[in-house]
């Protein structure tokens, strides 16, 4: 086992935001200004720069958090970085102009944990976020890391692991919401027709449109899922795993692999783990990126090398999983659960949450929102808790609308509902799910009727067209909401929108089948009022169908404000408007095309939308 290593010790430490948010946004030239100035400053010995995973608030990036004081940095550029290293870290004055100011307020908020976004957070899976650099498995384990896995491998039976999960009450954050000690239990008894080999994976592969809850915690804090992956191989005797990762992660990939060595090189995985006898060990499989293989059978076959297609269920993976022996699933988010919970009892865990949904919840909150990011609540928070007082409400000043939920699998939830508590079954009553945990927020300019079209589109797609209600069911359902979405839609569509459905629920193969009307029906039970406006008026109440749009110009507008710019003209590719400048112009409605380009263009509000 290799010694770990002393750590120098620094003045400060300037933790800068490595997730793929703020690397995109360049958080690694950042890094390289900041060690360049700290250098110039001869502040190397004094401050140290971490790259940690996602921080969280994407919205902000690139971010940097100054410890100790929890000073928080956000939308830095690279000419921010010599003042503020000559301010703050050699004359001990923090940046004020640098710090968040909340919308619509003036005063800056020096400290992170001050910060609404932050302040209803209550972090278990993502304990480490921006604390720790995630390729450095020494700060793992001073933050107990492994710690865990060792009172699990020493001074715990197997039954005692699965009742402390059961006891728990921690559930499958995959989508199911299965109970996930119950499901340890049902692999612990399956007997395997292969000796008594059984196998456990990790499934990572997240393909949900605004989803990246297990993409940023492999990124943060990939010991993490290791941890948990071993505990949970203990419980049921396995001696592999896998961890199933799509291709496009690569960030979380490379952490993933390094993080992987390190175990092992620690005597953390592999062969007699801490002297305790069991052996275990983690291969990392590449996905390429098929939405079917989040599907936990169409995974198993993807891994097995066989084309990533469902299985017919009983029997399930517990009895019957990868090359017919009884195999554990469970997502990434679930895994880093794992560990807090043996190491402070699942006592401590149950108290956290609901009667039914206990603990926390990861979601990537996404769309027409103030404060995108990565947010981790307590079961039982309100959607208004988690819109307005965490996410900043909507860009604007716009009205919320609704929220998707659970990915294409989930539903759209009214503001009628924006009170309904976040839980399983609360979601479930609404006609959505709890899901992976994408949730996408939607503004009064949002069409629900076109929203169902993009999900729809998504699964179908992405269907991997081994059954029929799926392959052909949601592309009959599909034709249906293109031809409303253009103005051709008739009443008794909307009877064969819901019979299609209920059908397709029923009858298809895997999960994904059966959920992916549920956009559909929750769109047409909360929103119906637009379906028929389509139908029956022609108009898109939202004005985002442009089939169905008029565009127009104010004569007035055009003149006495924007005194005949002549911009639309400029832009129109159809040529389809008339005028020239300093006069009023019209669009040719015969050859207008309907592309909305004359509306984006026009700085005056000239451009009118029916």
């Amino acid at each position: 086992m290799a010694k770990i290593k002393k750590e120098k010790e620094y003045r400060v430490h300037l933790m800068v935001c490595a997730g793929t948010a703020c690397v995109s946004n360049h958080s690694f030239e950042i890094k390289e200004a900041l060690e360049t100035e700290i250098k110039k400053q001869d502040l190397d010995n004094e401050v140290l720069i971490v790259t940690t995973g996602c921080n969280g608030f994407c919205e902000r990036g690139p971010l940097l958090v100054v410890q100790p004081g929890n000073i928080f940095y956000q939308t830095l550029t690279t000419k921010d970085i010599p003042h503020l290293v000559e301010e703050h870290f050699l004359k001990g004055r923090p940046v004020e102009k640098l710090m968040y100011i909340p919308p619509e307020e003036k005063t800056p908020i020096p400290v992170l944990s001050d910060i609404d976004f932050f302040k209803k957070q209550v972090l278990i899976a993502l304990r480490n976020r921006g604390l720790i650099d995630p390729e450095k498995i020494d700060e793992y384990i001073a933050r107990d890391g492994y710690k865990a896995m060792a009172k699990a491998l020493t001074s715990m039976s197997p039954s005692d692991i699965r009742s402390e999960i059961q006891k728990s009450g921690l559930r499958g954050r995959g989508g199911g919401g299965f109970p996930t000690g119950l499901k340890w239990e049902f692999v612990s008894n399956a007997v395997s027709s292969n000796g008594n080999v059984k196998y456990l994976v990790c499934n990572g592969d997240e393909g949900d449109p605004g989803a990246f809850m297990d993409r940023s915690i492999l990124e943060a804090d990939p010991h993490s899922v290791i941890e948990g992956m071993v505990i949970g191989a203990k419980a049921i005797n396995a001696t592999q795993g896998y961890a199933y990762v799509r291709n496009e992660y690569p960030l979380a990939l490379n952490r993933l692999y390094k993080a992987l060595d390190d175990a092992r090189e620690y005597g953390l995985l592999g062969k007699n783990i801490l002297g305790s006898g069991m052996d275990f060990d983690i291969k990392i499989v590449r996905g390429a990126g098929a939405f079917i293989c989040g599907e936990e059978t169409a995974l198993l076959s993807s891994i097995e090398g066989r084309l990533g297609e469902p299985k017919p269920r009983p029997p399930y993976p517990a009895e019957k999983g990868l090359w017919g022996c009884p195999t554990l699933i469970n997502n990434v988010e679930t895994w880093a659960n794992i560990a807090p919970i043996i190491n402070r009892g699942a006592k401590w865990y149950s108290h956290i949450g609901t009667e039914t949904s206990k603990g926390t919840k990861v979601f990537s909150l996404v769309g027409k929102i103030n404060n995108t990011g990565l947010v981790e609540v307590p079961m039982g928070i309100t959607l208004r808790e988690i819109i307005y007082d965490i996410g900043g409400g909507i860009p604007g000043g716009r009205e919320f609308k609704a929220v998707q939920t659970g990915g294409p699998s989930g539903g759209c939830i009214p503001k009628e509902k924006i009170d309904l508590p976040i839980d399983y079954e609360s979601l479930s009553d609404a006609g959505s799910m709890m899901g992976s945990g994408g949730m996408v927020v939607m503004d009064e300019d949002t069409c629900m009727v076109d929203v169902a079209r993009y999900f729809l589109s998504f699964t179908q797609d992405e269907s991997c067209g081994k059954c029929t209600p799926c392959r052909e069911g949601t592309k009959a359902m599909l034709d249906i909401l293109t031809r409303i979405t253009k103005g051709e839609g008739t009443d008794e569509d909307l009877t064969l929108l819901e019979e299609l459905a209920v059908s397709i629920k029923d009858s298809a193969l895997c999960g994904l089948g059966k959920t992916a009307p549920n956009p559909v029906l929750t769109t047409m039970k909360y929103f119906r009022s637009e379906y028929e406006a389509h139908i029956r008026d022609k108009k898109c109440p939202a004005h985002t169908c442009r089939d169905l749009n008029v565009y127009t110009i104010d004569e007035d507008i055009c003149v006495n404000t924007g005194h005949g710019c002549d911009l639309c003209r400029r832009n129109c590719a159809s040529d389809a408007i008339l005028g020239e400048r300093n006069q009023p112009h019209q669009i040719i409605q015969d050859k207008c095309t309907k592309c909305g380009v004359c509306y984006d263009v026009c700085k005056f509000g000239a451009v009118k939308v029916d």
